[in-house]
């Protein structure tokens, strides 16, 4: 490399999950030192980029993911930002999505890869798949061959916007899909990426907001549910926000208490977002008679957003607008950060 060059620089963050783990002498297993990962993996010397890193105060199962810990990691970012060409955040699987979806509502006007990978066997064992995982999550997040302008997940070859993404196996290593957002890159001999599903690279200085609120409660039906278990929900003390988790196209019972209850909820302030339990499609109001009802009484619907996204959103979106129902209400159908498949997109935020 010429003298004059400047070396790209990637910061990886561990906030902990199986893939940080080693095996220990006695053959359990325990977080790694993230400044040993050199040692853990050597061919990362062979890298034409520089490597850093640091790890959250306080190592977590991602089961104990809570909007405190986005903020951690989205301060760490904030911080760091000018210094480093882009990020990889080391996650445990099962809240990863929330955590892709999450950030990706925080940055206004990103301009850098955040890129976050991570295992379904730890990396101290013979088969894990987090060496490759890790391998080329930082080759794209060093923005040597292109700059991503998103918040994003890699897993087992394919690169996947955040908030499209979901966990859908526990055992097999392609553990993530996207169903209905294609992948933005695809790894084999050489990445392939598909820079024109990319984010527009924006113009203005970046903006970190970095408050949740957690008032927020998912119903998901079922054939045979009661209005008891729908009332004891939609009563709860405090409720700011609602996700029904709908069927096929944002179909729900058309039984008069149903409707009573969802009515009950909208007049106490509470936002009910509409979102279907299929993985790929999306939800269509009044496309059926059964969903006429909840769209004429201002039952908001999600289109083709994943139920992460969804979650994330609305906490965002009533952290952001603590006295503000009716800003919440018009923010959730348009697409903040490409979360769902729409051209009328709300960039204000």
């Amino acid at each position: 490399m010429n003298g004059n060059e400047r070396q790209n620089k990637v910061l990886l963050i561990y906030t902990g999950g199986t893939i940080g783990m080693v095996q220990d002498a006695d053959g359990s297993l325990q977080p790694f030192a993230m400044e040993r990962i050199y040692d853990a993996l050597p061919l990362l010397h062979r890298t034409n980029y520089q490597i850093d890193s640091c790890q959250l105060d306080r190592i977590i199962d991602s089961s104990n993911m809570t909007p405190e810990f986005w903020i951690d990691i989205a301060d760490i970012i904030e911080r760091e930002y000018a210094y480093y060409d882009g990020f990889v955040v080391l996650h445990g699987t099962d809240t990863m999505a929330y955590t892709a979806s999450a950030l990706s509502f925080m940055f206004k006007n990103l301009s850098k890869p955040i890129v976050l990978t991570g295992s379904q066997l730890p990396l101290g064992m013979l088969r894990s798949d987090g060496r490759e995982n890790i391998i080329c999550a930082l080759e794209i997040a060093s923005g040597q061959q292109v700059m991503i302008p998103e918040v994003t997940i890699f897993f087992e070859s394919h690169l996947y916007r955040g908030n499209r993404s979901t966990k859908v196996s526990a055992e097999n290593f392609d553990a993530f899909s996207s169903f209905n957002y294609p992948s933005l890159a695809k790894a084999g001999i050489n990445i392939t990426y598909k820079d024109h599903l990319f984010l527009p690279i924006p113009e203005g200085p970046l903006k970190v907001r970095k408050r949740f609120d957690r008032r927020i409660a998912v119903l998901k039906l079922f054939p045979g549910i009661t209005p008891a278990v729908v009332q004891s929900i939609v009563r709860t003390p405090d409720l700011q926000g609602l996700i029904i988790e709908t069927f096929g196209s944002g179909n729900a019972p058309t039984e008069r208490w149903f409707i009573d209850s969802l009515q009950e909820a909208l007049d106490r302030g509470i936002i009910v977002f509409n979102v279907t339990q299929c993985k790929a499609g999306a939800v269509k109001m009044r496309q059926y008679q059964a969903s006429c009802d909840m769209d004429r009484i201002g039952v908001i619907g999600g289109h083709d957003i994943t139920i992460e996204a969804a979650v994330t959103k609305l906490m965002y979106l009533l952290g952001v607008f603590p006295e503000q129902k009716e800003e919440v209400r018009q923010r959730l159908g348009k697409s903040l950060r490409g979360e769902i498949s729409l051209e009328d997109t709300e960039d204000e935020i």
